[in-house]
């Protein structure tokens, strides 16, 4: 078991920020956000896709949302080619006419002859990714985000022809950009974990991409052309594969790991400095003290430990709350009713960002030894 842990340890701390952001998600069985640049979202975009397909062999789809995202056009674009065979292909069959000589004692039956097996055909053929990547998501309408809401809580879409489940294992990953509005209250509260991805972070398949050569027969298609989907017969791009075993080998680490009453008070003194927070408005939600629980479980088998430590809790405090908490105005900081400046207010809040409120309170919360 020490030998496995180990291995697996080894086979994370190879991956990039982006890599270990699905394989979290994956383990946990939770849906992320990820920000980034105007300038860099195709390389993300593309970067995500890859890892995806390459690194854990799941199927992606990509979607591209707008404020003229319809809830048809959602509903399609999550989906993908059935490769494999049907739920209702795999069902027990009609008995054969060998197997009805049994029924040969009842005259009326023998008298009947059986009607031929008609096999189920599905009006639609396709099923849900593995993985939905969700470009601009927070631009799309009010009603498309609960869509997505509803496929990520009941894990099942509707559409005019079929309902689709979801496949095991799934995940939703909002990809919008740096500073643009949030998604809606309910379905940012159920997204895990927050990445930012800046300028300087590695993407190594799109920087591989980038690099690829362009001669005369492939400028023209290079806009179009995308490398080929990982097909379980070949070898995926990367060393550093993770198979469902190992995924599902995390899980149970995950779930077995311990946490001291220390560590427990610990965890509980950050939700409640950061509920108490003078810039905070809002954000701190029960679902994200959950949130902020098992997180900070998983992380503890990515880095070969059998328990959660203080770093492990304050390291998944800043992947959880950033794109949670809500800064308050000057106008509803909570001193203004006290009697304070509403200038001196405002001075006090200018600039403040989430990302300031927790570094403020991890390093008012006594760590324990």
């Amino acid at each position: 078991m020490d030998e496995e842990r180990v291995r697996l340890a080894e086979k994370v701390q190879a991956l990039s920020d982006i890599e270990l952001a699905i394989l979290l998600c994956l383990v946990t069985n939770q849906h992320c956000i990820i920000e980034t640049d105007e300038s860099l979202v195709s390389a993300v975009e593309y970067e995500l896709d890859t890892v995806v397909s390459d690194v854990f062999g799941l199927t992606c789809s990509v979607l591209h949302c707008s404020e003229k995202t319809t809830l048809d056009e959602f509903g399609t674009g999550i989906l993908v080619p059935e490769g494999k065979e049907d739920y209702f292909s795999t069902r027990d069959k009609r008995p054969k006419d060998d197997d009805l000589s049994s029924y040969s004692g009842s005259p009326r039956l023998s008298r009947r002859s059986p009607r031929p097996f008609k096999p189920f055909i599905p009006l639609d053929g396709r099923r849900i990714a593995n993985v939905v990547i969700a470009v601009n998501l927070n631009e799309a309408d009010h009603q498309v985000q609960i869509q997505a809401l509803e496929l990520i809580r009941g894990k099942r879409n509707f559409t005019r022809t079929a309902v689709h489940a979801a496949p095991k294992p799934f995940l939703f990953v909002a990809l919008n950009l740096n500073g643009s509005i949030r998604l809606t209250t309910h379905l940012n509260d159920h997204m895990f974990i927050y990445h930012r991805h800046q300028a300087g972070d590695a993407l190594p398949y799109a920087e591989d991409q980038l690099r690829a050569p362009v001669t005369d027969d492939t400028k023209s298609t290079s806009s179009v052309v995308r490398s080929p989907r990982f097909t379980p017969d070949k070898k995926g791009y990367s060393s550093v594969a993770f198979s469902e075993d190992d995924i599902n080998t995390l899980t149970a680490q995950a779930g077995e790991v311990r946490m001291s009453s220390e560590v427990r008070a610990y965890l509980h003194n950050i939700v409640v400095f950061m509920r108490l927070h003078r810039a905070v408005a809002g954000g701190i939600s029960p679902l994200a003290t959950r949130h902020l629980t098992i997180l900070s479980q998983a992380l503890a088998p990515l880095h070969g430990l059998s328990y959660v430590s203080p770093p492990l809790v304050d390291l998944a405090t800043r992947k959880i709350y950033p794109h949670r908490i809500v800064i308050t105005t000057a106008e509803n900081e909570r001193s203004m009713q006290w009697g304070s400046s509403l200038e001196a207010v405002r001075a006090i809040l200018e600039g403040v960002t989430p990302e300031d409120v927790i570094e403020e309170v991890l390093q008012s919360v006594e760590t324990p030894l």
